[in-house]
């Protein structure tokens, strides 16, 4: 579950290495520190992120506190590692989306990524301040690595379709597509309807818009504002520099 891009102790991503427990660390260790993410991200969901301590984390999971700082030495740690986990299960269950139009692949990405977060959706609501702000939002420079990912699934999803755009279209339509899901998954989060019937409602109108902005794409003004806003959002959300 805990992979390459676990924080260190200093909070950043560790060096690449191959999927499955750090190296040199025992089947033991990997079960400790496997307890110590569930014990943190279920009090997230009982008490907020701002509410929990790293010693309440310990003192549920039956630990010292010390033996908690080895494994996760800040709740950012546990954060930066949940991204991880999520961000990995859904790049393993995009890698082969269906075939067809972008907005048919697109859907089947944004479905498989309400999926995906579901079970964890107590947390991520108690996590939603720090989603949107502060060093663990999803646009800051250290989520990148989850960022990446996700992103990575949305731009094959234009640029692999049937009806892909052509050139550097595709790959922009790709990444204001991920906005658009980041998007809705922020509306899922707040929905209180039963079930979350008001995503699924808007989801439906999301759908139909898809179909007509597929139409409008064939028209020059809406392909210039489609680069340009994916331009802009670079530069606003992800501090890229404007190309020359």
């Amino acid at each position: 579950m805990f992979t390459k891009n676990n924080p260190g102790p200093a909070g950043r991503p560790e060096r690449r290495r191959r999927r499955g427990r750090p190296a040199g660390e025992t089947p033991q260790a990997a079960e400790t520190r496997a307890t110590l993410y569930r014990t943190a991200i279920a009090l997230f969901a009982e008490q907020g992120f701002e509410a929990t301590t790293l010693r309440q984390i310990a003192a549920r999971a039956g630990v010292s506190p010390a033996l908690l700082y080895r494994y996760f030495p800040s709740k950012r740690a546990v954060v930066l590692a949940l991204y991880d986990v999520l961000s990995l299960e859904f790049a393993a269950r995009t890698r082969a989306l269906p075939a067809g139009r972008w907005s048919e692949r697109f859907l089947a990405a944004l479905e498989t990524s309400l999926a995906v977060l579901g079970p964890h959706r107590s947390t991520l609501v108690a996590l939603v301040p720090v989603l949107v702000g502060g060093e663990e939002s999803l646009f800051a420079p250290a989520t990148a690595f989850s960022r990446e990912r996700v992103q990575r699934a949305f731009v094959l999803a234009a640029t692999e379709a049937s009806d892909a755009p052509r050139g550097a279209l595709a790959p922009a339509l790709g990444r204001v597509l991920y906005l658009v899901h980041l998007a809705l998954v922020l509306w899922w989060l707040l929905d209180r309807t039963p079930g979350q019937r008001a995503t699924r409602a808007l989801v439906a109108v999301a759908q139909r818009g898809l179909g007509l902005f597929r139409l409008a794409l064939a028209l020059p003004p809406v392909r210039t504002l489609l680069t340009d806003f994916d331009r802009a959002a670079e530069q606003a959300l992800f501090g890229k520099a404007a190309e020359a």
